[in-house]
């Protein structure tokens, strides 16, 4: 007698596998060399509201790492056509690569605007920028080629404080540069010496954005193709975490892929960094407008 034999009732279907995408771009981007040739161009014409400011100061600030020379050298990029050195940039994390404030010229300094890179943020209490140093930068205070000094600010009667800035020595839009990889690994307290400076930034009226680097390392799919990234959940989510962790609206939140590996220019890479350029130039020109309307 041949023994009886249960029918194994087959598996479920596996559950679909959630796209990584949305249906649509949730921030729309023309991907082409023509809108690329029209920000630059428009860039390039930019006339300031007043033009007594001489250029627009636009200072970047985050925690080591975060790609902050990265972006000074990706924008020059963008402008000369190939990759540039201009702003120093360390081969790892580790402590900040930048040690002293120096005013970053662009395209051959001929555009009216201007970057200063400062030391990075830091844990601890000896370690990386103060925050009074920042703040002083802020006002106009610090002057070219300042070493920066972990243990202790700049203070009036130094050589390099400056005690009467003009409007060109202040600070017209601050820049947080954050990585999107390593958002969620900021610990509280580099959030809380940004939140602090921002804090200042807004008591002064400054307007603030926040670049977002490295957003190829936290979306593969946008690692494969850049022009995914505005249909990346990945990348939303990121942004979404970080505008909460910060208080920034997300429409001031601008992501980019800085040169790193690259050995030539790309355009989808050069419409990213243009694109957050623009919006960034616009704000600092809308602040110091509104400083000659009071």
């Amino acid at each position: 007698m041949g023994g009886s034999h249960s029918k194994r009732s087959p598996s479920p279907p596996a559950p679909p596998t959630p796209s990584p995408f949305y249906d649509h771009e949730w921030r729309s981007m023309t991907w082409s060399m023509e809108s690329k040739s029209d920000m630059e161009t428009k860039l390039r014409e930019f006339c300031l509201t007043e033009q007594d400011v001489g250029q627009l100061r636009i200072v970047l600030f985050g925690p080591v790492g975060a790609g902050k020379s990265s972006f000074i050298n990706s924008v020059n990029n963008a402008f000369l056509g190939r990759v540039t050195s201009k702003a120093l940039v360390a081969s790892g994390a580790g402590t900040s690569f930048t040690t002293t404030y120096k005013t970053h010229k662009i395209g051959h300094g001929r555009l009216p605007f201007v970057f200063n890179d400062v030391m990075g943020l830091e844990e601890g209490g000896s370690a990386g920028i103060l925050n009074e140093d920042l703040i002083s930068g802020l006002e106009g205070h610090i002057k070219e080629n300042y070493k920066f000094n972990p243990i202790s600010p700049l203070s009036n009667g130094n050589s390099y404080y400056n005690p009467s800035p003009a409007m060109g020595d202040k600070v017209h839009c601050v820049v947080n540069v954050i990585p999107a990889d390593k958002i969620s690994m900021v610990t509280d307290e580099v959030i809380n010496k940004l939140r602090s400076v921002r804090n200042k930034a807004s008591d002064l009226g400054i307007p603030q954005v926040v670049v977002m680097t490295m957003i190829d390392k936290a979306c593969p799919e946008v690692d494969r193709d850049l022009q995914n990234i505005y249909r990346s959940k990945k990348i939303k989510q990121k942004m979404q975490e970080c505008s909460y962790r910060l208080g920034v609206p997300m429409n001031c939140i601008l992501p980019v892929k800085n040169y790193h590996e690259e050995i030539s220019v790309d355009m989808k890479m050069d419409l990213l960094i243009l694109s957050a350029l623009t919006q960034i130039v616009h704000f600092a020109d809308d602040y110091v407008a509104s400083l000659y309307e009071r």
